[in-house]
């Protein structure tokens, strides 16, 4: 198969990634759990082209034509196309083109989705789609979005870091060795269904990158704190997920994702991701919850919310949070079973 198309899902993540011991290779500071989406996705398609000639890196406009790549971004793009011609032994060349069902750039794991998705797409045409999960998921992450070390998996899911000591050496992308352990599932989609409900208050890329963020972490007085906090409040994640306990679930999930921010907001230089939006739709999510139904919020990086919710509580969480000026609309997303092999190409 020359030409393939892979959907592959954002994730959100419950015990976030932020921090890394070796940036360059997105090593982690600590473990992260995520749960993978199914709504917010990126469909990729890569078509093998001859020895000699270059890389074509486009992105779909919604209207079905193609853009050249912001320059860093094709930059981006075309080492890890190198990264993974090294892992195949190939010298061809790629077409790539990629379109995201959801906003860009803005905290919702769109390069997490969009490097799984590339990353499993050159596999499939280059005839190694059947490589162990563990390895394309090293791949995915070997991009620089440690997340997408989740993406490529389906339900819930924990990406474990290096013991201490470990993880600054040298290996080779998609190896599998003790200071590189790859992102596994945890429980698969149909133990919990539950949902997702994303508030976005901005749309378009955020100022300061998730990789600036991840380099300026260290720099806060408080990522030593959450280390040491990290370990009890993983297992309390884990608890939950075996439970389908949503109440146990939440304050994990609001004490982790204020913990990422006040690190954000602490590092050197400081990095501010909300907008009033994002207070605005904190507030709803309280005074939901005094009115009895239960919901819980979680941020990336970036100023969008997500609502963690029952399925049975979608509609009314949804029409809150649709309701706020602040809000520009609504996304309703839930666990999902992972990337799609996808016979719609994009070309």
């Amino acid at each position: 198969m020359t030409k393939t198309t892979v959907q592959a899902p954002a994730n959100i993540a419950f015990i976030k990634y932020w921090g890394a011991r070796d940036l360059e290779r997105a090593i982690p500071c600590n473990p992260s759990i995520s749960m993978t989406l199914e709504s917010c996705a990126t469909r990729c398609t890569v078509e093998l082209l001859p020895e000699g000639t270059k890389d074509e890196v486009w992105l779909s406009e919604p209207d079905g034509g193609f853009r050249t790549p912001p320059h860093e971004f094709h930059q981006r793009m075309g080492r890890h196309l190198d990264r993974l011609r090294q892992w195949a032994g190939s010298r061809t060349a790629f077409r790539v083109a990629t379109k995201n069902g959801f906003p860009t750039g803005g905290g919702l794991a769109s390069s997490a989705s969009g490097f799984a998705a590339l990353t499993l797409a050159v596999a499939g045409a280059l005839g190694r789609s059947d490589a162990p999960r563990a390895e394309l998921s090293r791949l995915a992450r070997a991009s620089g979005s440690g997340s997408a070390a989740r993406s490529v998996f389906g339900g819930y899911v924990e990406w474990p870091a290096p013991a201490r000591g470990k993880g600054s050496h040298g290996a080779t992308a998609g190896t599998d060795t003790d200071d590189d352990p790859a992102a596994a599932q945890i429980a698969s989609p149909d133990h919990w269904d539950l949902a997702d409900v994303i508030a976005v208050v901005e749309i378009g890329p955020k100022v300061v990158s998730s990789l600036e963020g991840h380099r300026r972490a260290l720099t806060s007085p408080y990522f030593e704190k959450r280390q040491e906090l990290l370990p009890a409040r993983l297992e309390r994640v884990r608890r939950a997920i075996r439970a389908r306990d949503l109440e146990q679930l939440g304050p994990v999930l609001e004490e982790e994702a204020i913990d990422l921010h006040l690190i954000a907001m602490s590092s050197t230089p400081p990095i501010f991701y909300w907008s009033p939006g994002t207070v605005g739709v904190l507030r709803a999510v309280r005074e939901l919850r005094q009115e009895g139904i239960h919901a819980y919020a979680t941020m990336d990086a970036g100023a969008n919310v997500h609502v963690l919710c029952e399925p049975d509580s979608v509609d009314d969480v949804a029409a809150r949070l649709d309701s706020l000026p602040v809000v520009g609309f609504v996304i309703r997303d839930g666990v999902g079973a992972g990337p799609e092999v996808d016979t719609d190409h994009l070309f």
